[in-house]
């Protein structure tokens, strides 16, 4: 793999260096988004979760 990024740098020089930066912001980004997404989903099953106990049974 190193020698794969070696051969692209020393052939196309800093758009390799480019490309593999904004792929990686763009995972960190996506891990972050995740991230906020099963915070709020974990939020949201336990609003449900109370609504439902508070709710009379019928």
């Amino acid at each position: 793999m190193s020698e794969t990024l070696i051969a692209a740098l020393a052939e196309h020089g800093p758009w390799v260096l480019m490309v593999f930066y904004l792929l990686y912001r763009d995972l960190q980004k996506d891990q972050a988004t995740r991230a906020v997404l099963d915070k709020n989903t974990q939020i949201l099953v336990e609003l449900t979760t109370m609504i439902r106990e508070r709710l009379p049974h019928g």
